[in-house]
Formats: C-alpha cells, structure tokens, sequence
C-alpha cells in the first residue's frame, strides 16, 4: 500500500439522521469523512452506539427507515453514491459493494439453500449474455465454497443444517460470488465462540490477501481489529475521533477515548491481565451538542474541550480530534 495507490471509497462530510415516530431527531453519524485506497483493510472500533454499523450501512448506502442521509458524498470508483437511487444505485452496487452482516442465521432464509441463495444473487445481478443456468450456479458455488474452507455439499444444505462458524462463512461466499472491490464486515464473528472467530477471521485476512478487495471491519472488539487490520478508525459519539495505523495503536499517545478503550483491552496470553474502564455514558445524540463530547467523560478535560469542537489534526503516524493532544504536539514542535 503507497500513496500512489488508488483511491476507491472516499466519504466527505457525511450525516445520518434517524427520524423515529414521535420522538427526536437522532444524529447518529455527525460530519464523516474518511478515504479508503484498493487494497485497504481498515477496522472501525467503538462502543456500542457510536455510529459504527450506522456509518457502514450509510457508505454501502442500505440505510434503513427511520434513518437518513442527510449530508455529505460518498464517491465510489469515482461515483457518487449518495445522488444514486433506483436501479443506478443497485447496478453501483452490481459493480463492486458487498456486505457480510454480524449473524448468518438473520441474514438467510431459512427455507432457501446455500445454492438457492447463490443462484438469487447471481441470477438478479447477471449481465447480458451471462450463463447463469443451474450448472453454471453450482460451478461457481463449488468454486467459492472452496474459497471459505466448506465442502461441496454445503450447496444443498439449509442454513439450519449449518453450525454457527459455517452459516458466516456461507455468508461471506455469498458476499463473495459477485468478485466485489469492497466488502463490509458488520460485527461478523460476534456470535461466535474464540475459536470458530479465530477461524472466520483468518478466512477472512486470507481472502483479502489472495483477493485485494478492499475491506472495512466493524467491530467492538479491539484485539481482533489489530489483529486483522492495516489501519485503526475509533468512533465515538457519531463522529471519528482516531485514524491511526494497525500497529501504532499500541504505541505512543492516543485520544483519550482510544486510551481508555486501549484499557478494556488486554492479551489473555499475559501473565497478568489488568482492565481498566471507561466511567460515565456516550451522550445523547437527539440533544444538541457543545465542544468535545467525550469531554464529560475525560480526565484530561480542559475549559477548550468544553466548548469547542476538536477537528482532526496530526497525531503519531495519523490524526486525532483531541485539543489536549494538538496542543502537546504543538509543544513538541516548539522545543524541536
């Protein structure tokens, strides 16, 4: 990955707004914007709440009523996304966006087969003159089954036949059979056990190497995003407080937000293993809100925090929206 490298998803300024009957406004993502280059794995990690799903959902555009996007551009391969609807948004979709969602069993129908999911996809999606016949289907099911580490006979299985770790990686076949340039990871191994997760998520990292799509891993589990990721964005509070490199997470200063999820973290394989904790609660997104809204929780807090809204500036090899942290590093800048 180089600065030469393209860039296939770049998101500017982007709001989602959940608009529930009878209540407030919900401003769930609040002024996004992020770039991803081809080839790109980048975790997005957070608390429960934070705008994680929202954000995914919104940059694949398959928000859902009562939420909205109400803001910003989405560009895609050099399209913008968010001006497309009907079937120009879908064949957008055809040419390049997948998404693999955090429970196989919700995400298909009972009473379809594996092979009866594939055939819909392909079938729906075909290009003029392509052979989607029943034998065509099942090559290209084979083929992709072998791809995520399941036998052939899969194909004639109901998703209630299937474990757990096997209905995820069905659905990442599926997410699969259409060779996209993006695919979105939704919280996929939350229902999993340690080790069928372990499993998914090296099937996953290998497709991604072999394949070179590019690939967006939305998780609360901080240890699997370092793990599996080349790049780290925290959210918080619908807004993106972070961006750093996989492997500088571990290592000098931080947004305090990122230091105290950094806290609930740590290696089952250490000797010892102390957690920490994160006091208070994120705030309420249908209230208007003033200055760094991690503030009430922070313990570096200044009057600033307080009243105005940190923007990202550098931190480490990245950024962060922290006016404790830009003023250290303008500190650092002065003494050097």
């Amino acid at each position: 990955m180089t600065d030469r490298t393209p860039t296939l998803l770049d998101a500017q300024h982007v709001d989602v707004t959940y608009h529930p009957a009878g209540g407030s406004p919900v401003h769930a993502v609040r002024d996004v914007s992020l770039s991803l280059r081809q080839g790109e794995f980048v975790g997005i990690v957070g608390e429960s709440g934070c705008g994680k799903s929202t954000l995914g959902f919104a940059l694949t555009r398959l928000l859902q009523p009562p939420a909205r996007l109400t803001g910003g551009r989405i560009l895609f391969d050099g399209t913008d996304l968010a001006s497309l609807d009907g079937e120009a948004l879908r064949a957008q979709r055809r040419n390049g966006i997948a998404l693999v969602l955090q429970s196989g069993m919700n995400a298909l129908s009972p009473v379809r087969s594996v092979e009866h999911h594939l055939r819909d996809i392909v079938r729906a999606h075909a290009r003029d003159g392509e052979d989607t016949s029943k034998a065509a289907v099942r090559r290209r099911g084979v083929e992709l089954l072998d791809k995520v580490r399941l036998p052939a006979d899969v194909l004639g299985k109901f998703p209630h036949e299937l474990s757990g770790g096997m209905r995820q990686r069905v659905s990442i076949m599926l997410a699969l059979s259409l060779d996209p340039k993006l695919i979105v990871f939704d919280e996929p191994t939350t229902a999993l056990d340690v080790i069928v997760q372990k499993a998914v998520m090296a099937t996953i990292q290998d497709l991604q190497r072999e394949s070179g799509f590019t690939a967006i891993l939305i998780s609360h589990d901080l240890g699997v995003v370092l793990e599996a990721t080349n790049r780290v964005l925290v959210m918080y509070a619908g807004r993106i407080v972070e961006d750093q490199p996989s492997g500088q997470l571990l290592r000098g200063d931080h947004h305090p937000y990122t230091e105290a999820l950094l806290g609930c973290y740590a290696d089952p394989r250490a000797d010892e293993v102390v957690l920490g904790g994160i006091p208070g609660s994120p705030p309420d997104l249908s209230l208007p809100q003033q200055g760094c809204t991690f503030a009430p929780r922070c313990t570096l807090a200044e009057d600033i925090c307080l009243e105005v809204d940190p923007p990202l500036t550098p931190l480490g090899a990245g950024e962060a929206a922290c006016h404790v942290r830009a003023a250290g590093m303008t500190e650092e800048a002065s003494v050097v």
